[in-house]
C-alpha cells in the first residue's frame, strides 16, 4: 500500500491551501442561493436569545422541554442544578480575546492549556471540577445544541474546536442536572455555545475589528460581520462571519481562522417554525511547543519547535422543526451532519535534534437525528411535564499516523484505521410540580456499537456498550427569590476510537461511568444574585494509557463548593446607577483513589487548582463604560505523584499560583450606539505565569504577557 507523504508545509503556504478567499466567497454565494431550499431549517436557541432582547450579564437559567432554549416554560429560579449563563454583554465587558478566557469567569471551570496546542485558538482546553482539561474530553460541548467534537462518542477531544468568539451570543454551562438530556462524556456537565440569533426586525447589521498587541512582540487582528433580518411573511436570515490573523506572544505562533455560517428561519404560524444553519470553519496554527527549564530561563517566549503545526476544517448543516402544538404539547425534530478534517505535525525533538516528524491526518463524518416530545398533564395541584427523546447518531473516521524522515523525506506508516460508531440513545424525564416542589426523575439509556478495521493487518472488530443512566433532581421554591435544589446524576463515556485500537486483547475495555450529587441554593432579589453549590463526584473505571495499552484502572474523587454573587448598586441609591460588581469562588478537592506507579491514594490530580476566584466591577455613565476585573488560581501539580521539584525537561514539578488584572474602557458615539470604541489592557501588571504539557512537544508553556487592544464596532 502506498502512502503519499503530507508535506511539512510552512504556515504561509498552509493558509494558501485551506484559506482561499475565493472558497469562502463561493461558499457564501452558494449558501445564499440555497436559501429557498433550506428555509425550512434550524436556529436551535431562537426563543432564548433573539436579537433586541436585553440579556442579563450572568444568570442561572432553567427551562422545560429543551433545557437549552425551547420548552413549555422558562424560569430562572426553578432549575434543580448548578447552571450559569454568560451573555454577549458580559463577554464583551470581559475583554477576552478567546473563548478560553471567557470561560475563566464561570465557577468550577479551569483553563488548563496543557496540550500540544496550548495557548492557541485551535483547540479548547477546559477542565470542570478537577477533571482532565486537555482538549476538554470530559464535558458535552455543543454549538447551538449540536455536538461540537469531530466525533462525539469516538473522538470527543477538542484538539480542533470549530467555534469563534465573535460569533457567540451566549454561553450556557450546566455543571450538574443535565445528564439525562445530553450526552455522552457529560461527567463535566454540558457547555452550549449559542451563536447570534436571527433578528426579528426587517434588517440590521454590525461589524467589528480588534487589534491585539503583546508586550513581548506579536500581534493579531480579529474581525467579524453580521447581517440579518426577518420579513413580514415570517422568513428570516442571518449571515455571520468571524476571522482572525496574526501571531500570539511566542515565536512560531502564527494563526489564521475563518468562520462563516448562514442561518435561516421560517415561521410557519404562531406556534411552529423551520430553522436551518449551514457553516464552514477552517483554521491553521503554528504551535511553539514546550521548553526545558534551561530554555525557559533563557527566553520563555522562544520556540525550539519550528516545524510543528495544527490544521483543521469543517463543513456542517443542521435542520430543525419546532412546533409548540398547544400550551400542553411541544414537539421538536433536529438533524445534523458535519464533515471534519484535522491534521497535526509534531517533530520528535527540538529543531537541532529532530530526526523525524509525526503526522496524523484524520477525517470524520457525523450524522445525527434527535426527535423530542413534551406533554404537560395537569391534575389539581399536580403538574407533569413528561419529555421523551431519542438520538440516532452515526460517526465514521479515517485515522492515520506516520513518521516522515527529515533526511530523506521518506514516510513510514505507524497506524491506519477505519472506525465507526452507531448510537441509539433514548431518554424520558418527568418534571413534576406540586405546590413549592419541583421533582424531576429521569432515565437515559445509551446503546453504542463501535467498529474498527486495521488497514495494516486487516483485523476488524465490533464492541457493544450498553448503559442505563438514572437521574433525579429536586428543587424547593421557598419564595420567588429563593430556590433550594439537590440532584443525582449518572454520566457515561463510551470507549473511544484510539482507545479501542490500542486496547489489550486480554483486558477488554469497558465504558466509563461517573456519579455526581449536588446540593445548592439560588437567590435573586433587589439587584442581588447569589448562587452556591456543593458537589460530590465519584469517577471509577476511568480509561488510562499505561505503557503501550489503554486500561480501565483510574478512580478519582472530586468534591467542592462553587459560589457566585452579583449586585447592582442602584438599588442602594439612584446616584449609584450604572455601578455593578460580581465575584465568584470555587474550591475543588480532586484526589486519586487508586494507587498507581509513583502515586499514593489521596494525592491531588494534576493540572487543576484547588482555589479559583474572579472579581469584577462595571460602571456605566452616559456614553462611557469602565470595566475592571481579576482572575486568580492557586498552584497545581503536573503528575499523579505530586512532584514538587521541577524536572530538567520542564514537564514536571509544582506550578505556582497567579493572579491577572484586566481593565477596559468603552465609548459609544451616541445614545443610539451606531458605533463604539473599546480600549483595554489584559494582564495589566504583566505577571509572568506558566503551565506545562506532557504531549510530544513537552515542556513549560509561558502564559500571555500584558496585551493592549483596541476594538471598533459599528452598527447599521
Amino acid at each position: 500500500m502506498r502512502h503519499t507523504p503530507y508535506p511539512t508545509t510552512s504556515f504561509k503556504n498552509s493558509i494558501v491551501r485551506i484559506s482561499s478567499p475565493r472558497r469562502l466567497c463561493a461558499l457564501a454565494v452558494s449558501a445564499a442561493c440555497a436559501f429557498p431550499l433550506i428555509g425550512y431549517a434550524q436556529a436551535i436557541d431562537a426563543d432564548s436569545s433573539k436579537s433586541g432582547e436585553k440579556q442579563p450579564e450572568i444568570e442561572t437559567v432553567s427551562v422545560s422541554g429543551s433545557w437549552l432554549g425551547t420548552g413549555l416554560q422558562n424560569n430562572v429560579q426553578k432549575f434543580a442544578g448548578s447552571r450559569t449563563q454568560m451573555s454577549m454583554a458580559a463577554i464583551q465587558d470581559s475583554g477576552a480575546a478567546s473563548i478560553e478566557e471567557v470561560m475563566r469567569r464561570i465557577p468550577g471551570i479551569q483553563v488548563t492549556d496543557n496540550s500540544s496546542s496550548g495557548g492557541s485558538n485551535m483547540s479548547l482546553n477546559i477542565g470542570v471540577r478537577g477533571l482532565d482539561g486537555r482538549f476538554s474530553p470530559r464535558s458535552t460541548i455543543l454549538l447551538d445544541g449540536i455536538p461540537l467534537a469531530v466525533a462525539p462518542y469516538g473522538q470527543p477531544q477538542l484538539s480542533f474546536a470549530p467555534v469563534s468568539l465573535n460569533s457567540i451570543e451566549s454561553v450556557d454551562v450546566v455543571r450538574g442536572g443535565g445528564a439525562v438530556r445530553y450526552g455522552p462524556q457529560n461527567v463535566g456537565g454540558i457547555i452550549n455555545f449559542n451563536t447570534r440569533a436571527i433578528p426579528d426586525v426587517p434588517f440590521t447589521g454590525d461589524a467589528s475589528v480588534r487589534y491585539n498587541s503583546y508586550s513581548q512582540g506579536g500581534n493579531s487582528k480579529q474581525y467579524s460581520a453580521f447581517l440579518g433580518g426577518q420579513r413580514d411573511n415570517g422568513l428570516g436570515m442571518a449571515l455571520l462571519y468571524s476571522g482572525a490573523d496574526g501571531s500570539g506572544w511566542r515565536r512560531h505562533s502564527e494563526e489564521h481562522s475563518s468562520d462563516l455560517s448562514l442561518k435561516t428561519r421560517h415561521e410557519i404560524n404562531s406556534h411552529s417554525e423551520f430553522n436551518a444553519k449551514v457553516g464552514y470553519y477552517e483554521a491553521t496554527s503554528n504551535v511553539p511547543g514546550g521548553l526545558t527549564s534551561a530554555q525557559y530561563a533563557a527566553d520563555p517566549y522562544q520556540s525550539q519547535r519550528n516545524r510543528d503545526y495544527w490544521q483543521g476544517r469543517r463543513s456542517s448543516i443542521a435542520l430543525d422543526y419546532l412546533n409548540t402544538i398547544s400550551t400542553n404539547q411541544e414537539v421538536e425534530v433536529k438533524t445534523y451532519f458535519n464533515s471534519s478534517f484535522r491534521t497535526s505535525a509534531m517533530a520528535n525533538n527540538f529543531d537541532s535534534k529532530a530526526t523525524k516528524i509525526n503526522l496524523q491526518p484524520r477525517n470524520y463524518n457525523v450524522f445525527g437525528i434527535e426527535p423530542r416530545f413534551t406533554q404537560r398533564l395537569q391534575s389539581g395541584d399536580w403538574r407533569h411535564d413528561i419529555t421523551v427523546g431519542y438520538r440516532y447518531l452515526h460517526e465514521g473516521s479515517s485515522e492515520n499516523s506516520y513518521d516522515q524522515n527529515l533526511n530523506n523525506a521518506q514516510s513510514v506508516i505507524k497506524r491506519s484505521s477505519q472506525n465507526s460508531s452507531d448510537v441509539n440513545a433514548v431518554y424520558i424525564d418527568d418534571q413534576i410540580a406540586w405546590q413549592q416542589w419541583r421533582i424531576t426523575p429521569g432515565l437515559r439509556y445509551e446503546s453504542v456499537n463501535v467498529s474498527r478495521y486495521n488497514n495494516l493487518n486487516g483485523y476488524s472488530d465490533t464492541e457493544n456498550y450498553r448503559q442505563p443512566l438514572p437521574a433525579l433532581g429536586i428543587a424547593y421554591i421557598a419564595s420567588p427569590a429563593l430556590t433550594l435544589f439537590a440532584n443525582y446524576n449518572t454520566s457515561f463515556g463510551s470507549v473511544q476510537f484510539l482507545q479501542l485500537n490500542l486496547q489489550n486483547y486480554g483486558n477488554q475495555l469497558q465504558a466509563e461511568v461517573a456519579k455526581t450529587a449536588e446540593l445548592g441554593a439560588r437567590w435573586n432579589r433587589d439587584g442581588l444574585k447569589l448562587d452556591a453549590t456543593v458537589f460530590d463526584l465519584r469517577f471509577n473505571n476511568q480509561i488510562e494509557y499505561v505503557n503501550t495499552y489503554f486500561l480501565n484502572q483510574g478512580k478519582t474523587h472530586h468534591r467542592g463548593v462553587e459560589t457566585s454573587v452579583e449586585y447592582a448598586f442602584e438599588k442602594i441609591n439612584p446616584l449609584l446607577s450604572g455601578l455593578s460588581a460580581y465575584a465568584t469562588y470555587a474550591y475543588t478537592n480532586a484526589t486519586l483513589e487508586s494507587a498507581e506507579s509513583g502515586a499514593k491514594i489521596g494525592n491531588d490530580l494534576p493540572f487543576f487548582a484547588r482555589h479559583v476566584d474572579t472579581q469584577g466591577v462595571r460602571y456605566q455613565r452616559q456614553n462611557w463604560t469602565l470595566n475592571f476585573n481579576s482572575t486568580h488560581q492557586s498552584g497545581q501539580f503536573a503528575d499523579n505523584a505530586n512532584t514538587v521539584k521541577e524536572s530538567a525537561d520542564g514537564t514536571n514539578g509544582w506550578t505556582p499560583a497567579y493572579r491577572l488584572w484586566n481593565a477596559q474602557i468603552d465609548w459609544k458615539a451616541s445614545s443610539k450606539s451606531q458605533w463604539e470604541v473599546s480600549l483595554g489592557i489584559n494582564n495589566l501588571t504583566n505577571v509572568r505565569y506558566f503551565t506545562r504539557t506532557t504531549d510530544t512537544n513537552a515542556g513549560k508553556l509561558i502564559g500571555a504577557p500584558r496585551m493592549t487592544y483596541v476594538q471598533f464596532r459599528s452598527k447599521f
